[in-house]
């Protein structure tokens, strides 16, 4: 959508070529690369298919914590979950698990909510377990990039052993290799 008016360069759709690991349907990733000064957005639709098999993302497996791992960021995060039935905005048509801290204390989503994750914080796994309808999902770094770094440890070695890692790539991070 970028012309060459003198504010066209501010108009940016998201190309899925840019970025051939997504396996979402993707509406928005902006970052630092894409735009100097910004900070790491993506938005994506939940659609019932959601991480099932012939769905809009590889299955992430039928056992407890699945979805994404424990991790942390260098910078706050929030992840906005919005509801699409314009009679109940606040019905998110889904039911989105949530883990927090350490000790992975589980939190049950069922309502529009923004969730603020700050600097450093273990959070997650994350997933959807029920999507009756489609749902928009918003992730905001507060940085000018995507950085992540697990915390797999925290996982039960069963469950880390089912976990597929090349997908969760730690980012941004001085990992001692």
């Amino acid at each position: 959508m970028a012309d060459k008016t003198k504010y066209g360069k501010y108009f940016i759709e998201y190309d899925p070529k840019d970025f051939p690991k997504e396996s979402r349907p993707v509406m928005v990733r902006m970052q630092e690369s894409v735009m100097k000064g910004s900070h790491f957005y993506l938005v994506h639709w939940v659609t019932p298919s959601f991480g099932k098999a012939g769905g809009n993302i590889k299955p992430m497996g039928d056992y407890k914590y699945a979805g994404h791992p424990p991790h942390i960021h260098k910078d706050a995060e929030l992840l906005i979950h919005i509801g699409s039935n314009p009679d109940d905005p606040m019905d998110l048509g889904a039911e989105v698990e949530m883990y927090m801290g350490p000790e992975l204390e589980r939190h049950v989503i069922t309502r529009t909510c923004c969730i603020y994750i700050p600097p450093n914080f273990i959070h997650a796994p994350w997933r959807p377990i029920k999507t009756t309808r489609p749902w928009i999902f918003i992730e905001i770094n507060q940085g000018p990039s995507h950085t992540e770094k697990s915390y797999r440890q925290i996982l039960p070695e069963e469950t880390r052993e089912k976990i597929d890692w090349s997908r969760w790539p730690d980012e941004g991070y001085d990992i001692p290799g």
